[in-house]
């Protein structure tokens, strides 16, 4: 699933291909995404016309700023954006197809049929689901330490569970919370609401650290995803836990370990990660 550094590296990707585009037309053919409005044709009609201004991101959803409205897309699993010539073939899984004035076309890709599209006036997104749902951005200003202590002591879930939970920080997924609590030394299963304030400092530390390196590196790339522009990430390079059970860890050199919490796999070095 493409993670907080996927999405704003497809989001920086996509202004130099979208910002000033006009579009001219839009082609839906699985309207099961379409989630606000409800009818597929007065999604088009909303769009149709719009010019994009900009392009914005909270947590894993990308906000693409037009004249009147916003679109609001979350890529779920696998699904993807990339620009083509209008008279380029359209590939299997294309779902959805904005046609801009200039010939060009901006096209969602999405195999597995997951992701989901709002469209709002200007000035209401952030006010309706699913935006205001979340809880604050890892890059906003306002999320502190103090910020996610205040979150975590009044939870006796396992602090791998809170990181993940978006209402709590918006953007944080499987990947990143591994190498954050791994960066951090803190075990994947630690009660959030336990942990030392020096300990939660660690981990608002790392995880702002470890995104903004992922960043830096154009994402992750596991199984299938690339950026918009068909590169590939390169942070995998650099993952200290995540992928890599069964192999040394870089720190001490002894095995990662391989769990389940929550149902998410979840990977940890049992000597850099003790249970306290």
């Amino acid at each position: 699933m493409p993670e907080l550094p996927e999405v704003e590296t497809i989001k920086e990707t996509l202004k130099r291909f979208c910002i000033n585009k006009t579009i001219a037309d839009v082609r839906v053919y699985w309207s099961n995404m379409i989630k606000r409005p409800d009818d597929a044709e007065q999604f088009k009609h909303q769009l149709i016309g719009q010019t994009i201004r900009d392009l914005d991101r909270k947590g894993k959803f990308l906000l693409f700023q037009l004249d009147d409205t916003v679109l609001v897309s979350h890529l779920r699993m696998e699904g993807k954006y990339s620009v083509h010539p209008a008279h380029e073939p359209v590939k299997k899984h294309t779902h959805v197809i904005f046609a801009f004035n200039d010939g060009e076309e901006l096209r969602y890709n999405d195999v597995r049929k997951f992701g989901t599209m709002h469209v709002f006036d200007i000035g209401e997104a952030q006010d309706n689901k699913p935006l205001n749902q979340l809880g604050l951005d890892p890059f906003d200003a306002a999320f502190t330490a103090e910020y996610l202590y205040q979150k975590l002591k009044k939870t006796e879930r396992a602090i791998k569970t809170v990181l993940l939970d978006q209402t709590v920080v918006a953007g944080l997924g499987n990947i990143y919370v591994d190498e954050t609590l791994f960066k951090a030394n803190v075990h994947p299963l630690r009660k959030a609401s336990k942990l030392k304030k020096k300990e939660v400092t660690a981990i608002w530390e790392a995880s702002i650290a470890t995104l903004r390196e992922a960043i830096d590196k154009g994402g992750t790339t596991i199984r299938s995803y690339v950026n918009s522009h068909g590169d590939m990430g390169m942070f995998q390079q650099d993952l200290f836990v995540y992928g890599r059970d069964n192999e040394p860890c870089k720190m001490c050199g002894k095995e990662i370990v391989k769990m389940k919490i929550g149902g998410r796999g979840t990977h940890v070095c049992l000597t850099c990660q003790q249970m306290k």
